[in-house]
């Protein structure tokens, strides 16, 4: 499967758009569409910089299909295409591997959608502190889920 339109616009509202490299909540270095630059902890010179537009939606491109494929991977049952675009966004915030572990997967591929819609409103921290803005994307993907 591929991401919908709605599936981008949802990872790009919750992300946010930076055409210059920063820090995000937990003091990693992004840009773009929430692309973490290589390990996160330095920045290396090539990458402090401004980046076009048509930069930064290329570099999101390439990301959202590792994670389409992660997702087609860990769940490989027969997913809405919200369903589906709910976890791929899941999975670009917190990476592959928290899919491949969660509880969110689990009931996935059991086929109990709701309770998987349960299981994602616990993954609201950064830091180990609730962050209002993942409380808001989780429940904008336990909804999506759920359609």
């Amino acid at each position: 499967m591929k991401l919908s339109q709605q599936g981008l616009e949802l990872i790009a509202h919750y992300e946010g758009i930076r055409l210059k490299p920063y820090r995000d909540c937990v003091g990693l270095w992004t840009v773009g569409i929430g692309h973490l630059i290589g390990d996160g902890r330095h920045l290396p010179p090539a990458w402090d910089r401004r980046f076009t537009l048509e930069e930064v939606y290329a570099i999101l491109a390439k990301d959202v299909a590792r994670f389409e494929r992660g997702v087609e991977r860990y769940c490989p049952v027969r997913l809405s295409q919200s369903c589906f675009d709910a976890l791929v966004s899941f999975s670009f915030n917190l990476g592959l591997g928290v899919l491949q572990r969660s509880s969110v997967r689990q009931k996935i591929n059991r086929g109990d959608i709701k309770g998987a819609a349960q299981s994602l409103l616990r993954y609201n921290k950064a830091g180990g502190k609730v962050v209002k803005g993942l409380t808001l994307r989780r429940q904008a993907e336990a909804l999506r889920l759920q359609q």
